[in-house]
């Protein structure tokens, strides 16, 4: 896929609605699909709503969720330098892209759905038969998103963060909604795995991962997947 050009979407939230608990976007979720785009050869640009660095979930830089992934990532100064100065998602032409990946963390339950730059992002990226990415909570930004006036989930065998992942997170009581039953009420064939185990669906030219144990293997999908479709310049 050499000369392919995708965008890694991250959450600019940094917190649990009006509570004091932390959160952002989940590390894995970030650095495996970096790793795999790149050393396929795709030029990635990393982008958010609000530009510049953006938050993460401080639990995904625990030992037991900290892989060998985060590990490269961290100590890769341009992987860090690029983190540090993402593009605001408004500055960004979809035509110059061929793929889109969308970043996980509970972050993106606030600002990933009716985001009109990264709905623009997805529409032009989805018309042009380019590829999109969603691992866990990144599948947020899918929600309010419409092609050909209906939702781009209906009819679509996808997954993402289960209502059971929630639970044992103790996060249902945190987040606006269920992610699990809003795609299932715009029609989308939700399909779960076991809870925090790698699970993957793709339908068409979206890719979607249930949880961070998923993130390599979506990366992988949309490499496969995803084609030349650009129609503008190679810049942000």
């Amino acid at each position: 896929m050499s000369g392919s050009r995708a965008v890694l979407v991250l959450t600019s939230h940094a917190r649990f609605g009006d509570s004091d608990r932390p959160t952002g976007f989940w590390y894995e979720e970030l650095a495996a699909p970096y790793h795999a785009l790149t050393d396929a050869g795709i030029e990635v640009i990393l982008a958010s709503p609000a530009g510049g660095q953006p938050p993460v979930d401080p639990a995904s830089l625990a030992p037991a969720a900290a892989t060998d992934a985060v590990d490269r990532f961290r100590a890769d100064p341009d992987a860090l330098a690029r983190l540090a100065a993402t593009v605001p998602l408004a500055g960004l032409d979809g035509g110059a892209f061929d793929s889109v990946f969308l970043v996980g963390g509970h972050g993106t339950m606030w600002d990933f759905p009716a985001n009109p730059p990264l709905a623009d992002l997805l529409t032009s990226v989805l018309s042009r038969g380019g590829t999109v990415g969603a691992v866990c909570h990144g599948a947020a930004a899918l929600v309010d998103l419409h092609v050909g006036g209906r939702p781009v989930v209906n009819g679509r065998q996808l997954t993402a963060f289960s209502d059971s992942e929630e639970e044992l997170v103790a996060a249902t009581g945190l987040v606006p909604f269920s992610l699990e039953q809003r795609l299932r009420s715009l029609g989308a064939n939700y399909r779960a795995g076991r809870p925090f185990a790698p699970h993957v669906l793709r339908d068409g030219q979206l890719v979607t991962g249930q949880n961070p144990a998923s993130s390599t293997r979506v990366a992988e999908l949309v490499i496969e997947t995803a084609r030349p479709v650009r129609t503008a310049p190679t810049r942000p």
